[in-house]
């Protein structure tokens, strides 16, 4: 059983930049690929980034290619999103989610575990 709980999240204005944190619990966390999603007011649920168990494969949505970085930690057992530049429509509840096994995927149905959610508000 895995726990996932990220910190990070708040208001900033556009241009601003905000730093995600994901805390795992579990023994075996360097055996988890990990992603970030974001799921705003009325639009389904998207993946943001995600990062193989090594941290030496990573993906990143169009939209946040450039500005936004997923590293993870695995002694601390703590994967992160660094989002730079941030615009309005970056504004959503930001989720970490978990898979066991090395590679990561794009689609969150492949994942196993869900932390509770940090709210991002981006204003203009």
């Amino acid at each position: 059983q895995v726990q996932l709980v990220e910190s990070g999240g708040g208001l900033v204005q556009a241009g601003g930049s905000l730093r995600l944190s994901c805390a795992a619990s579990g023994r075996t966390f360097s055996s988890y690929a990990k992603g970030w999603f974001r799921q705003a007011p009325g639009k389904e649920r998207e993946v943001v980034a995600a990062i193989n168990w090594s941290g030496g494969s990573t993906y990143y949505a169009e939209s946040v290619k450039g500005r936004f970085t997923i590293s993870r930690d695995n002694a601390k057992k703590t994967v992160y999103l660094q989002m730079n530049s941030l615009r309005p429509e970056d504004t959503a509840v930001y989720y970490c989610a978990a898979r066991l096994g090395r590679a990561f995927y794009t689609q969150g149905g492949q994942y196993d575990y869900w932390g509770q959610g940090t709210q991002v508000t981006v204003s203009s």
